[in-house]
């Protein structure tokens, strides 16, 4: 399949549903949180296919990497976020592992895109 657009790669879809997963857990967060552990869950979740979206639509190879980079950061603060909320209580368990299950997948792929971009320069 070709990829003419961000929106074609797999990984960005995936990250798309991750972020959709984060907002829906942080509903159920106290109130107090609203704009603490929630906000910074949600943010974090978005600049996941964000940077994913920006880096792909930049000319250079070298951008779409830094971008990506910058993806895979946010992933990490995805992960220790969720951890944080479970170790809190707000997230049970089960859905903690859902999330990290996804980052782990996101990951992985992220790292596959970067070592395609490094080998096709």
């Amino acid at each position: 399949m070709e990829i003419r657009s961000y929106r074609d790669l797999q990984v960005w879809q995936r990250a798309m549903d991750l972020a959709v997963v984060c907002y829906e857990l942080t509903k159920q967060y106290p109130k107090s949180e609203t704009y603490g552990l929630a906000s910074q869950l949600q943010r974090a979740a978005v600049s996941v296919p964000a940077n994913i979206a920006e880096g792909r639509a930049r000319q250079h190879s070298r951008e779409f990497l830094q971008h990506l980079s910058i993806a895979y950061g946010s992933l990490a603060e995805v992960e220790t976020l969720t951890q944080i909320a479970a170790r809190l209580k707000y997230t049970p368990d089960h859905q903690a592992n859902e999330i990290l299950e996804k980052t782990a997948e996101i990951g992985r792929m992220l790292n596959g895109l970067r070592n395609s971009i490094k080998d096709k320069k």
